[in-house]
């Protein structure tokens, strides 16, 4: 079970990193350019993916499931997070 929530933290992270630095996203709210570039949002999707792949290879698909259903949970929390702070603000 902790390997599975470390491998969840992991990838929140940088699902929230992902998120705070898209570009259509600060477009659209009239915020500045992101301090990412292309290379680096590539950089983060993958290191996101990471966890999964190990969880996998380590042949835990009962961990690998929860870390999936988590991460799509996250994304779609975190989406609606950020669009509720640009409505606030």
């Amino acid at each position: 079970m902790l390997p599975t929530l470390i491998a969840i933290a992991c990838s929140a992270v940088l699902i929230i990193l992902l998120c705070a630095n898209d570009p259509k996203r600060r477009r659209s709210a009239g915020l500045a350019d992101a301090l990412q570039t292309s290379a680096m949002r590539r950089s983060f999707a993958a290191l996101a993916c990471l966890p999964g792949v190990v969880l996998a290879l380590m042949g835990d698909a009962a961990a690998f499931l929860m870390w999936l259903g988590a991460c799509a949970s996250l994304g779609w929390f975190v989406t609606l997070w950020f669009g509720d702070r640009r409505e606030r603000g």
